[in-house]
């Protein structure tokens, strides 16, 4: 059986995917599914970068504004409805167009990764997280650190519920959940595929990432995380942990002055760019597309899409 087609866009935070995925979706009468952990969170918007309603109305989009900022979102749930997309997508003869930077997510879409594993123990996962509570995440992703440092250097430290995953798995198996999910994602991918990372050179990156952050701030982003907060969203939840909503909590509660709260956000989203890039480096069968070798020209830039589009795909 023909394989069907799936388009992924991805790369770092700030690089231009959002306008780029729009192209593309009106070029192949496509529909977007955000490939993005904090976007389907309803209500968090300007930390999010999340594309305004009025452009999301032109072309159809998935997996946003899909569950409250109080509500967890697991990587099996991703699986799980973005798969379910894909099939509408195509039923209604659309071309699905898988774009974000949570590689992880695309990942599990792109390959038949088996979440379903034995290591599922509620007792342990009970006194992992009255461990957390009591002792924070940091002293947990220390422990991730000593038995099982693969993971640990994949799952940033703030991360408390993926390093709780990952303890669970790494008891249960005695073995790296990282490890596992790298010989699941070697399996064959089901689809037919073009899977683009969208870089640039990092000092003209890491600017963009600067001055995105200064206009999330000018849009409103502290009278954002201060209505979650006035709705009473706990500052523990995942929702919360995001780049953005941790920081500007912390300002909100007397912790620390807004001028410092936005330069641990700029800095946090370099690092976290920075994983990013790093992540899709291990990837197969990526085609990398640097801004600086198209001297920033979108129309250049898709005219290459298209082409390696025909090429590997055949549309």
């Amino acid at each position: 059986m023909k394989k069907p087609p799936l388009l992924i866009l991805t790369g770092p935070t700030a690089a231009g995917k959002t306008e780029l995925s729009l192209k593309l979706a009106k070029r192949y009468h496509g529909a977007i599914i955000s490939a993005d952990s904090m976007q389907v969170y309803r209500r968090m918007d300007i930390g999010t970068a999340k594309l305004p309603e009025e452009k999301r109305e032109q072309i159809p989009h998935y997996l946003i504004d899909i569950r409250e900022p109080e509500e967890g979102f697991h990587i099996v749930d991703f699986q799980k409805e973005s798969l379910d997309a894909i099939q509408k997508i195509q039923s209604m003869g659309q071309l699905p167009i898988l774009t974000g930077g949570t590689g992880f997510y695309i990942q599990s879409v792109l390959y038949p990764i088996d979440f379903n594993d034995d290591s599922d123990d509620p007792m342990l996962r009970k006194k992992l997280e009255e461990m957390l509570d009591e002792k924070g995440a940091d002293y947990l992703h220390r422990i991730l650190t000593r038995v099982d440092p693969l993971s640990a250097e994949r799952i940033h430290p703030n991360n408390a519920r993926r390093t709780i995953r990952a303890l669970e798995f790494y008891f249960r198996t005695k073995t790296s959940i990282a490890e596992h999910n790298d010989r699941e994602a070697r399996k064959e991918s089901g689809f037919s595929f073009c899977y683009f990372v969208l870089t640039m050179e990092r000092e003209t990156l890491y600017r963009r990432i600067d001055e995105r952050v200064d206009q999330m701030i000018r849009d409103g982003l502290v009278e954002e995380v201060q209505a979650l907060l006035d709705e009473g969203i706990p500052r523990e939840a995942t929702s919360m942990q995001g780049l953005g909503y941790k920081e500007i909590a912390s300002y909100l509660a007397g912790e620390i002055p807004l001028e410092e709260a936005i330069r641990i956000l700029k800095r946090d989203t370099r690092h976290f760019a920075k994983r990013q890039l790093t992540w899709f480096r291990r990837e197969r069968d990526v085609i990398w597309i640097k801004k600086e070798d198209f001297d920033q020209d979108e129309d250049r830039i898709l005219a290459f899409m298209e082409e390696k589009i025909r090429e590997r795909m055949g549309l």
